[in-house]
Order: C-alpha cells, then structure tokens, then sequence
C-alpha cells in the first residue's frame, strides 16, 4: 500500500468516520484512480471505524508539520 499526498486528498471529504467498505464506495463514487481503491481495499476489514486519513496513513502531513514564518516563508 503506497500512499502520496495526491491519492489521500480524494478522502479529505470522506464521511469520517467510515469503515473500510464505506471509504471504498465512497472512492468509487467520486471516481477516485484506482490506486486509492486498491490501497482501501489493502486496509484491515474491521468492524472499527476509521476515524480520519491519520488512521489509514500515519504519515499524513498535518498543518504541524509545516512551520511557517509570520511573512509565509518556512524555516
């Protein structure tokens, strides 16, 4: 399962929390590459919701992991 900043922003308006059926219908439905359906279909199939993309991809970049300067530039 390869995830990349590009495929996880498909499941920024998922219906969190999902279950790993309803993400997959959900990629489906808004006609998301195949490659983010066959990283879903790979997810454990719990009866556990997931509650965010953090669950699915724990390296998901978060607005922490950019530090920004009061003039918008990073250091």
């Amino acid at each position: 399962m390869i995830w990349t900043l590009e495929l996880a922003s498909y499941l920024d308006e998922a219906p969190w929390p999902a279950t790993r059926d309803e993400l997959i219908d959900y990629a489906n439905r808004i006609g998301a590459p195949f490659e983010v359906i066959e990283n879903l279909r790979e997810l454990e199939d719990t009866e556990e919701p997931y509650e965010s993309i953090e669950e699915i991809w724990p390296d998901y970049p978060t607005e922490e992991d950019f530090f920004l300067d009061d003039d918008g530039s990073e250091y």
